[in-house]
């Protein structure tokens, strides 16, 4: 099996990235399908990861906004028995990639505390204190290019 990614621009249908998020987000997380989906989808890019076989089948997807004079990354979303395989990562990596490629120097994410982890080892910082989103708790975190971890993410950064 391998990973392949594919960037969905604006206008093309959002069928996979909604049934991978409808998944995580509102069957598993117990979020509403307003919480998800909140009006920002089709002004964003989407990103939606396969898994590679005998099939190409769908498992992870994220997207990024423009905000404020940089871009925002979010609904990073994996399939529960696809976790751990580091589709995320790729997800993740995609969106950040295509933002700098666009002529942004900054990207953020209001990143589920527990996953800030996950965010520092592409090379994201916390900026401020915890605060509570969708009734969990999130942090701000910002990556500069110029910070953007290129390599395998298993260094302290």
């Amino acid at each position: 099996m391998y990973i392949k990614g594919r960037l969905i621009s604006y206008g093309e249908p959002l069928d996979e990235v909604y049934a991978i998020r409808k998944a995580v987000f509102q069957e598993e997380q117990g979020m509403t399908r307003n919480m998800d989906q909140d009006g920002k989808d089709r002004d964003a890019v989407h990103v939606v990861a396969y898994e590679v076989g005998n099939e190409s089948r769908p498992v992870a997807t994220g997207r990024i906004c423009l905000e404020d004079g940089g871009c925002r990354i979010g609904k990073i979303a994996v399939l529960k028995e696809e976790r751990g395989k580091h589709y995320g990562d790729f997800v993740v990596r995609m969106l950040v990639n295509k933002a700098f490629l666009s002529g942004n120097r900054r990207v953020t994410v209001s990143a589920i505390s527990t996953a800030r982890r996950f965010y520092e080892k592409i090379g994201f910082r916390a900026e401020g204190e915890e605060y509570m989103e969708n009734g969990t708790p999130h942090i701000l975190m910002i990556l500069n290019e110029e910070n953007f971890c290129t390599a395998c993410g298993c260094h302290e950064s």
